[in-house]
C-alpha cells in the first residue's frame, strides 16, 4: 500500500474491518503512512462501529463513515465524521443544511434513532467483546468439531467479536443458505453488497482460500440480542445440512 501512494494521491480509503471475515486492519499504522504522504485518510468503519471501541481524538483518520443498520438503528441513515480542518466540496449543491456540505431535507427521526442507537451500543461494548465473542467462539469450535474439512477464514485474533466466516469443502454456499433459511437461520455466503451474485467471494479468493473451500463459505454475525440458545440451535441444524449437501455433491465426501 505504501508503494502505491504517490505525490498525486489525494485520498486513501480503507475499511476498518472487513465485512465478510470481520478481520480488523492495522488502521493507525496505515494512517501514519497516509499522513506521511500528505493524503487524506478516509475510513469505512460501518462494520466496526458499535463492536469495538474507537477513539477519534487519538486517531489519524480524517473522514470516518458509519451506517445505522449495523448499530440496530433504522436502515437508510448514516453519518460521516469529519476531522476539523478537513476541506470538503459539496457533492449536492443547495441549501445550507448540514453546514453547506450537502443539500436536502434531513431525516430527523432517523438521525435521532442513529444517535440513540450509538449511545446504547456504547453501553454494550463490554458485552460485545466478552459474552458475544464467547458465543461466536463456541459456535466455531462446535461446527469445526462436528463438520470435518472445515476452516475458519481470516485472522483468528485481530477480528471483530461477533463475526465468523466458515468454509466447508465441496459444498455450495447458496445451497447452505437455502437449507438454513428453511430452519429460520439467517446467514450469508459473502457480503450483503454482493448477495445477488453467484460468483465466489472476491475477498476469499484474494486471501488464497482453496477453490474447493471458497464456494462453500458462510458468514454468520451475532449481536447482543443473540443467546446461548440461538447458538445451540445453529449447532444442532448446520452440521446435518453440510452432511446432506456433501452426500449429494459429485465432488464431496459422504
Amino acid at each position: 500500500m505504501e508503494a502505491a501512494i504517490t505525490d498525486n494521491t489525494a485520498v486513501v480509503s480503507i475499511m476498518y474491518a472487513n465485512n465478510e471475515t470481520g478481520v480488523i486492519f492495522p488502521i493507525e499504522k496505515i494512517g501514519k503512512i497516509v499522513k506521511s504522504k500528505g493524503a487524506v485518510f478516509h475510513c469505512d468503519a460501518v462494520q466496526a462501529v458499535g463492536k469495538i471501541p474507537l477513539d477519534m481524538t487519538r486517531s489519524t483518520i480524517d473522514l470516518l463513515a458509519i451506517s445505522g443498520h449495523k448499530l440496530h438503528a433504522p436502515k437508510g441513515i448514516g453519518a460521516l465524521y469529519i476531522r476539523k480542518g478537513t476541506k470538503l466540496t459539496p457533492f449536492i449543491m443547495g441549501g445550507h443544511q448540514e453546514r453547506g456540505r450537502r443539500a436536502g431535507t434531513e431525516n430527523v427521526p432517523y438521525i435521532i434513532g442513529l444517535g440513540k442507537a450509538a449511545e446504547i451500543a456504547r453501553t454494550y461494548l463490554d458485552d460485545e467483546n466478552t459474552r458475544v465473542k464467547a458465543l461466536r467462539d463456541r459456535l466455531e469450535e462446535e461446527i469445526i468439531k462436528l463438520c470435518p474439512d472445515t476452516q475458519i477464514n481470516g485472522d483468528r485474533e485481530n477480528r471483530l467479536p461477533n463475526t465468523t466466516n466458515i468454509s466447508f469443502e465441496f459444498v455450495e454456499g447458496e445451497s447452505i443458505l437455502l437449507m438454513l433459511s428453511d430452519k429460520g437461520i439467517a446467514a450469508s455466503s459473502g457480503s450483503a453488497c454482493t448477495s445477488g451474485s453467484l460468483e465466489p467471494s472476491h475477498v476469499l479468493r484474494a486471501m488464497g482460500i482453496p477453490f474447493t473451500f471458497v464456494h462453500g463459505s458462510l458468514r454468520l454475525s451475532l449481536s447482543r440480542y443473540n443467546s446461548a440458545e440461538d447458538v445451540d440451535y445453529i449447532i444442532e441444524h448446520l452440521p446435518p445440512v453440510i452432511k446432506r449437501l456433501r452426500e449429494i455433491s459429485p465432488f464431496g465426501k459422504s
